[in-house]
């Protein structure tokens, strides 16, 4: 017999909450956290997006908040502003059957009106550098934090916040549960987990198959640096359904939607350097459809969930074969079926290529007439990795 929110140890409050919203049964990572993270027991998850992991560790948050006085009791840290709305948006109904509020803090609004809802608020969903503004100016104190979540703790070591998140964490109660979780638990995410947490239960699960990516195709174009923009043009027009447009950099994002817009190919950017109201805009004008095309750094990468993207074209190549993955997770959500396009300038060709066969998309890329990797195919993949990860560290944050 499958297991139900109650049986898992879910109040009837939070249960009755979660029917309202059509949710009536848990997935794989929920039936697999929720028993021990009811308990109070630390969790390491590895779960990737679209599995169900907000409510893996929101309803245990949630639970083990409620009753609280006044002033955070739980946080969530979040690597972008995007991904920290979505979790708030989320658990802000669930919330409230407990007569608990949410807030989530973020940079790009002002400060003090952000912190004095921060102050109120009993779970406090934040990015790890406008949680710090907030603690260096002694905005909002975090002492009475009984439950900590580090959600895409990947991506939060990826995009170097470890400095960042180390310093919010060194001011809580070390009497606290930790929840962490990541698309993978390797590496330096262990390392953070080792850091943070005691005798955690580790829990795994994949994405539900309601939930699943549907059929993504991977074509690799070559193209030169004479006639990229006029390709992206051409795949552009052809498109039906919103597309995403993925660069390496803030600048190159701004300057690629000036130029798209002035080819009579409407296009907004999205990027870090962008104000709260102005990525939100950018967003709900592509989201709507009212501009098809969104020119984004790996800001948008995660945490943008958007059912109708069609197409993710890679106008610049992704460093590491986790932002590619990443990136055409945007498209073939929920079933769906989805297009990603990478294209290869000639003095890109050896690092692509090595990237498209460690992610399975070898043929694909030899199907495009492209000059294959070396045949000492292990060692370079691994000194195209050690090359992608210095040119990650020297890289602007997005």
């Amino acid at each position: 017999m499958s297991s139900t929110f109650i049986t898992l140890g879910v109040s009837s409050e939070l249960a009755r909450a979660l029917q309202k919203r059509g949710i009536d049964r848990p997935f794989a990572i929920q039936a697999a956290a929720l028993p021990d993270a009811l308990a109070g027991l630390d969790i390491l998850g590895e779960s990737p997006t679209g599995s169900g992991k907000t409510l893996a560790f929101g309803l245990p948050l949630i639970e083990r908040t409620a009753g609280s006085a006044g002033g955070p009791a739980a946080l969530v840290l979040a690597p972008t502003r995007e991904l920290a709305n979505q979790i708030a948006e989320e658990l802000t109904p669930l919330a409230a059957a407990k007569q608990l509020r949410v807030q989530s803090v973020y940079g790009g609004v002002p400060l003090a009106s952000q912190a004095k809802r921060a102050r109120a608020a009993h779970i406090v969903v934040g990015t790890p550098g406008r949680l710090n503004d907030l603690l260096e100016r002694r905005l909002l104190d975090l002492a009475r934090v009984r439950v900590l979540v580090l959600d895409e703790a990947d991506r939060m070591l990826d995009m170097g916040f470890r400095p960042q998140v180390d310093r919010i964490v060194g001011q809580l109660p070390r009497n606290r549960q930790t929840m962490l979780f990541s698309a993978t638990l390797a590496g330096p995410v262990l390392e953070l987990a080792d850091a943070y947490t005691v005798n955690p239960s580790r829990v795994r699960a994949e994405a539900p198959p309601e939930a699943a990516p549907g059929a993504i195709t991977h074509t690799f174009v070559g193209v030169g640096a004479g006639d990229k923009l006029d390709r992206l043009v051409d795949h552009l027009k052809a498109a039906e359904g919103l597309t995403i447009v993925f660069v390496r950099t803030k600048r190159g994002a701004d300057k690629l939607a000036r130029k798209l817009g002035k080819l009579d190919v409407p296009a907004v950017p999205l990027h870090g350097n962008m104000n709260q109201n102005q990525r939100q805009r950018a967003v709900t004008h592509f989201a709507s459809g009212r501009v098809p095309t969104l020119v984004a750094t790996d800001v948008a990468a995660r945490g943008l969930d958007i059912d109708d993207v069609s197409h993710v074209i890679n106008f610049d190549p992704p460093n590491v074969d986790a932002d590619y993955v990443h990136r055409l997770g945007r498209t073939g959500r929920t079933g769906r079926t989805g297009a990603g396009i990478t294209f290869v300038l000639p003095d890109q060709q050896q690092d692509v290529g090595r990237l498209a066969a460690r992610l399975g998309h070898g043929s694909q890329f030899s199907a495009a007439g492209l000059a294959p990797p070396s045949s000492s195919t292990r060692p370079a993949a691994q000194s195209s990795s050690r090359r992608a990860n210095r040119r990650r560290r020297a890289a602007p944050r997005r």
